[in-house]
């Protein structure tokens, strides 16, 4: 009985020590961002009282690339997610906070989403919903979204779908690179959004309807001309009244 007992610990032992041998030799998880960081770029600061405030929410993706390892595309039909190449955080986060820091950079403006702001001071939400988040290694990182920019307390409302695919080197690292620069690609156009609509607020006075008439309709401000891109970019929009 003694004997078979220690044979089973003795077995249990080596098997414990190869599943930690297998564990240790597993290649360790890289983690990339959409938030470009350059140790030798200045800390950008915004204005200490900007003209107009923005508000950057929530980000939507589709469901199939809304995990944190890299998914991506093998063929048509087929997807690889990979489990060693995983986002610092969520896609929707690392999305939203990169056009977040482009648009505030561009607009030289604060993004106030879940914070207080003073009374006031106009603020613009930019609405981005991705409706194609798609890596292809060596070829292109594709990106097609629908933004909108609404001045708060208003009707008037701006809706665009930016459509960017930037060719890519075969590596992850140039991979998450290209959707950097997608991403530059709608922020630029949105930012352009917001200037237009902050345009037409200042050259168009407001006055209070008359009683009994119905509120007067907004001005249409038509999307912004798509931005010059590395790669193949596309947009189709319209402005108006909500």
């Amino acid at each position: 009985m003694t004997t078979r007992v220690n044979g089973f610990a003795s077995g249990a032992a080596a098997a414990f020590a190869a599943l930690a041998l297998a564990a240790c030799s597993s290649p360790p998880a890289r983690f990339y961002t959409l938030s470009p960081a350059d140790a030798a770029a200045p800390v950008r600061t915004a204005p200490a009282n900007p003209a107009f405030l923005i508000e950057v929410p929530s980000v939507g993706v589709p469901e199939q690339v809304a995990k944190n390892q890299l998914v991506v595309q093998k063929n048509a039909a087929q997807v690889d997610v990979l489990e060693q190449e995983r986002w610092a955080s969520p896609p929707a986060d690392e999305i939203r906070r990169a056009l977040s820091d482009d648009l505030a950079a561009q607009l030289g403006t604060i993004d106030v989403a879940n914070s207080a702001y003073p009374p006031g001071v106009p603020v613009y939400r930019v609405s981005v919903n991705v409706q194609r988040f798609e890596s292809w290694p060596g070829k292109r990182a594709a990106v097609d979204a629908v933004w909108s920019v609404r001045p708060l307390g208003t009707q008037a409302v701006m809706t665009c779908r930016t459509s960017v695919a930037e060719p890519v080197a075969d590596s992850y690292d140039a991979l998450v690179a290209g959707h950097r620069r997608a991403l530059d690609v709608i922020a630029t156009q949105a930012a352009a959004g917001v200037r237009a609509m902050a345009a037409s607020r200042g050259t168009t006075p407001a006055t209070a309807p008359a009683a009994g008439s119905k509120t007067a309709a907004a001005p249409v401000v038509p999307c912004p001309a798509v931005p010059t891109s590395g790669g193949d970019a596309g947009a189709t929009g319209k402005s108006g009244g909500a």
